[in-house]
């Protein structure tokens, strides 16, 4: 298991390496800067959130909500004519007082006749240069901007193209800086927005307010608004290593599954920029890096050395001053590297890397990762760029991404909306009272706070409740990762926690019907004893070749629905169902209870994966094989190979049997309709298509288990329909009939009909009168017309036969099964 000291040496050594490679370099840059937390944070730490208009929010460290989405108009006085003026557009007008220039278009026929002139600030009163640039829009607002390079990364480029200084006007903590003037320095960034607004109306120079649709980038952590900052910081040079990824990819090296994912792969890397690593946070690796602390002319550049240890970089520092080491003084950097850093190490580092170590020699590259697509470029893409520069190899071969996680509705899960469903809470179950604490604890607006438990309550009015791990990982893994994003429900996951109780239960009945004597068979020496046995083997060896389909074509949700088939459809609701009579005759047949532990044992194991929390805890209480040494767990025994149960496999003896599914599901059927809830009723079965026959005479016994029913029996092709038995059609050519007489009393179940059919009619009457609701699918509008139709049918033919059974004298006798 990887250590934090083994981590941290992993940490250092990479920094060292890259810095010698001349690939990390330190300068004066601006980075993404969080002034609630005083720190430079990651591009996936910035929410970027539209607004689609005028928004008020409040915010860390103001005492006043503050108004985003409005585009300020102010007027920048041309120097030398009174009555000129150059009006700009502005959302940040904070930023004012560091703006260097305005900037037009060299094409736009307004200001050509001011091309080279002097503006003057608005508000600090200097000359500003009027510039022309080909990346300003000339059709967007008046076509003219401001230009603030200490405070917006497009002005800095801009800046650096025309040599403008840049003026830094936000600090840290972000209030204005002394460069402001005395009224504004030390006031709050968006304190200042207003008062400078204010003075700007004063001087007659405000031409205005308007809605305007923007982007505001967020702090995910704090929730404070982003502010670029100049600041001297470490930087990693992407550009080469991020061709090597790129290249990956093109070629064929890595492969990124869905391949979708391709595209946004090229076009990250072919604009990548160079990567600030630089944190001013408490926690995290120290970089390893130290300050040369000596007197040195005012404008010469600070001495900055790299070292695995202070005793390293001492040397280091001496060949560069020419100085004996032990004089120098040397003061490392506080600040610590991004988490994406040392994240994307993790595939070596937790290896032993530097070391070269046994774990690194025989598992490194890796062959598959898997992880969220939000994460592809942050994560997965410093992966591949350092793992391939300091191990020379693809840190994997293959890439499988999963969809983001949203909400029911398909929104993403924000503190803003209350939508958050923290997986702890959907595996251990979490009161609703819990979960309106969590919102209050949380920094949202009071008002926006009122909205979203209102929205919580409807949510989860009784809390969650508790699903299991086992339940939200099958859960997940349900959604394919072809589709859209996945949107995941409470509802779906407790529907999965029953599936995991039936799979108890079903162990439950089986090592009850096993036994305490039972000694299994080698798998290999099983062979059916029966059609059932048969069929529920077929359908274990189908799941397994499903299940190896699914993994090999890393499509989840393949693999989940063949468990889920198989457990829930084929093992619990038919084959459990239709040898429970067979497993109580005495003496007990050997067939079904090999039949049931091979079930067991093989569906646990593909189930382990998935749900290796339950496959584990039931596979323990299986008895072992003999002569086969019992693996310790699970997870490490052999997974189920699909060629190694061809041999069960009996396509045709499954088409067969859904014939007999059809049979249960009209018997079933027919016992509804007739109220028949405690009878068992006989049954005789009658078709004239060819094979019929035979298939229906070897499963006469399942047929009547199944469909809760008495004997069953064949009645010839040809041969007269009993009197007085219920009739439902199987096809054209096949017919069921149901033994009544005896079991049903007209006088009371006709009257039950009637009431439920006018009940029936009142629905179709108000689904033909309704007028269809607009977007309301034809074909599912004619399905609900059907289905109430039949069901009417249904129950006029049942009454028919009531009626009957009132009129005709008891039979003497019966059909003999």
């Amino acid at each position: 298991m990887l250590s934090f000291q083994g981590s941290s040496v992993a940490v250092t050594e990479a920094f060292v390496r890259l810095y010698k490679a001349g690939l990390l370099y330190r300068n004066r840059q601006l980075v993404n800067w969080s002034c609630a937390l005083r720190s430079a944070i990651s591009d996936i730490e910035v929410e970027n959130r539209a607004l689609p208009g005028h928004t008020q929010l409040r915010l860390p460290g103001c005492p006043t909500p503050v108004s985003f989405g409005l585009l300020f108009s102010v007027a920048f006085p041309v120097d030398g004519e009174p009555d000129a003026e150059v009006v700009v557009g502005t959302t940040r007008p904070e930023t004012l007082p560091g703006d260097v220039a305005v900037a037009v278009h060299p094409d736009d026929s307004r200001y050509t006749h001011l091309h080279g002139r002097q503006l003057r600030h608005p508000l600090m009163g200097q000359a500003l240069p009027l510039i022309t640039d080909y990346a300003v829009q000339p059709h967007v607002g008046t076509g003219a901007v401001k230009v603030t390079p200490a405070h917006s990364p497009a002005d800095a480029e801009m800046g650096a193209r025309h040599g403008l200084s840049p003026l830094n006007v936000i600090a840290e903590d972000g209030t204005m800086t002394s460069l402001c003037g005395d009224w504004l320095q030390g006031l709050h960034r968006f304190v200042a927005r207003e008062k400078i607004v204010s003075v700007l109306s004063e001087r007659g120079l405000f031409r205005g307010l308007q809605n305007h649709p923007m982007v505001l980038p967020i702090c995910s952590r704090s929730g404070d608004v982003i502010e670029y900052l100049l600041k001297s910081q470490w930087f990693v040079r992407c550009q080469e290593m991020g061709a090597r990824a790129a290249k990956a990819v093109e070629s064929g090296a890595l492969e990124l599954s869905p391949s979708f994912h391709q595209k946004n792969w090229q076009h990250w890397f072919s604009h990548i920029g160079d990567w600030c690593v630089s944190r001013q946070l408490w926690w995290g690796h120290q970089i390893p890096a130290y300050l040369v602390v000596e007197d040195h002319a005012q404008g010469e550049e600070d001495c900055w050395v790299v070292g695995r240890s202070e005793a390293e970089a001492r040397e280091v520092a001496a060949e560069l001053t020419g100085r004996p080491g032990a004089e120098l003084t040397l003061q490392r950097d506080p600040d610590v590297l991004d988490t994406w850093f040392s994240s994307a190490l993790f595939p070596f580092s937790a290896l032993g890397w530097p070391q070269e170590t046994p774990d690194l020699a025989r598992f490194y590259p890796l062959s598959l990762l898997e992880t969220g697509s939000d994460l592809l470029l942050f994560w997965v893409g410093r992966m591949v760029m350092l793992g391939t520069q300091l191990t020379g190899q693809l840190p994997f071969s293959k890439v499988l991404l999963h969809p983001m996680v949203r909400d029911r509705q398909g929104r993403k899960m924000s503190k803003s909306l209350g939508n958050v469903l923290d997986p702890r809470d959907i595996i251990s179950g979490v009161e609703m009272q819990v979960l309106q604490e969590k919102l209050r604890s949380g920094n949202l607006d009071p008002a926006e706070l009122a909205i979203v438990a209102a929205a919580q309550k409807k949510d989860f009015p009784h809390g969650i409740p508790e699903c299991g791990t086992d339940a939200l990982r099958f859960t997940l893994c349900s959604h394919g990762v072809q589709a859209g994003d996945l949107r995941l429900s409470v509802s779906e996951v407790q529907s999965c926690r029953h599936f995991c109780n039936k799979i108890w239960n079903a162990l439950r009945f089986i090592l009850n019907a096993l036994g305490e004597k039972f000694v299994p068979q080698p798998a290999e020496e099983l062979s059916p004893s029966s059609p059932m046995d048969a069929w529920i083997l077929s359908h274990l060896a189908l799941a397994a070749r499903e299940c190896e389909r699914g993994f090999l074509t890393r499509e989840l949700s393949l693999v989940t629905h063949a468990l889920h088939h198989f457990w829930l459809h084929n093992l619990c609701d038919v084959y459990l169902e239709a040898v429970k009579p067979v497993l109580w005759h005495l003496p007990r047949p050997l067939g079904p209870p090999q039949v049931l532990f091979s079930c067991a044992d093989l569906g646990l194991r593909l189930l382990a994966p998935l749900m290796p929390f339950l496959a584990e805890e039931l596979w323990q209480r299986l008895p072992p094989r003999p002569g086969c040494p019992p693996a310790p767990s699970i997870s490490v025994a052999p997974y189920p190979s699909a060629c190694s149960l061809e041999h069960w496999r009996q396509p045709e003896l499954e088409r067969r049997f859904s014939r007999v599914q059809e049979v249960v599901q009209v018997l079933r059927s027919l016992r509804a309709t007739y109220q028949l809830t405690k009878a068992r009723p006989r049954v005789l079965l009658q078709s004239s298509e060819p094979g019929d026959q035979g298939l229906f005479e070897a499963f006469l016994e399942p047929l009547g288990t199944l469909g809760y029913c008495g004997a069953v029996g064949l009645l010839p092709p040809g041969a007269a329909a009993p009197s007085g038995w219920a009739q439902a059609p199987l096809s054209d050519m096949a017919q069921v009939y149901m033994e009544l007489q005896g079991l049903v009393d007209p006088q009371i179940q006709l009257p039950l009909l009637a009431a439920r059919r006018y009940k029936l009619q009142k629905q179709l009457d108000g689904l033909t009168a309704r007028t269809p609701s607009e977007g309301e699918a034809g074909t599912q509008r004619q399905q609900k017309l059907s289905s109430l139709q039949l069901e009417l049918s249904k129950l006029d033919k049942a009454a028919s036969h009531l009626r009957q059974l009132m009129d005709e004298p008891p039979a003497p006798g019966s059909p003999e099964l």
